[in-house]
């Protein structure tokens, strides 16, 4: 998962002239010394999409930039967040960056200085490999979701969705007309938290889960992640639902 990492002089980055997107500062090479950390980017003209997205850390030490790129490189509203995820009390770097897909995906990174050497120690397409899910409508005004990594069944009361949703396909002793499969949608959001209050933040990922159609939500899957000395390890999963007008 080592990203890949080169030397960019100040002279190469003039000819490329890409815009500066986000900029944070924080010590990143556990030196003492502050480091700016960018996103810099090609914008589409009259548009809001980013092209060529890639991260740059100058050390605050050398004044050395180095340019780190990204298997998925372009995209809406590139965002920075610097804090420590490892636990070591340095600085790692979590980017987001929204895809504008109809399922509200992100790509997401993060990257931490490690013997020596910037590596990237996550990215949303492997989470959305690690994370599969299978969604089902049952009779009776429910939907099963059954999650393969952890082993485990969520049942969702779809009563919430009201008479006209469930009319459409139910028979009225609560039966299905037809079998319905839904599915969760890769990673939409991914947040740092520190639930413990120790100073080292979580990874809280936010999956939508989709019924009938896209637009069809019927929560989402919450999935807290914790680094365990060598990669970000599952802490707990829920699933959260949309709350019913009283």
């Amino acid at each position: 998962m080592q990203s890949k990492i080169q030397p960019l002089s100040s002279r190469e980055m003039d000819l490329n002239r890409p815009s500066i997107v986000n900029i944070k500062h924080g010590d990143i090479h556990g030196d003492g010394i502050i480091d700016n950390v960018l996103l810099t980017a090609n914008q589409t003209p009259d548009s809001p999409f980013w092209k060529d997205i890639n991260l740059v850390v100058q050390n605050g030490r050398t004044n050395q930039p180095q340019i780190i790129s990204f298997k998925n490189n372009s995209g809406y509203n590139p965002t920075l967040f610097l804090g420590d995820f490892t636990g070591n009390k340095v600085d790692d770097i979590l980017v987001v960056i929204d895809t504008g897909g109809s399922g509200g995906a992100i790509y997401a990174y993060v990257f931490s200085y490690i013997e020596g050497q910037i590596r990237q120690i996550f990215n949303s397409d492997a989470f959305n490999e690690d994370y599969k899910y299978t969604v089902t409508y049952q009779d009776q005004y429910k939907a099963t979701v059954i999650s393969h990594n952890p082993q485990e069944k969520y049942i969702i009361d779809l009563t919430y969705k009201g008479k006209e949703y469930l009319t459409d396909i139910y028979s009225k002793n609560g039966i299905l007309k037809s079998a319905i499969e839904g599915w969760v949608n890769p990673l939409s959001g991914l947040y740092p938290v520190d639930f413990d209050r120790d100073g080292t933040y979580e990874l809280e990922g936010y999956q939508r889960i989709a019924g009938r159609y896209n637009a069809d939500s019927l929560g989402f899957v919450q999935t807290v992640l914790k680094w365990n000395g060598q990669i970000f390890n599952l802490n707990r999963q829920n699933i959260a639902i949309s709350s019913e007008e009283i």
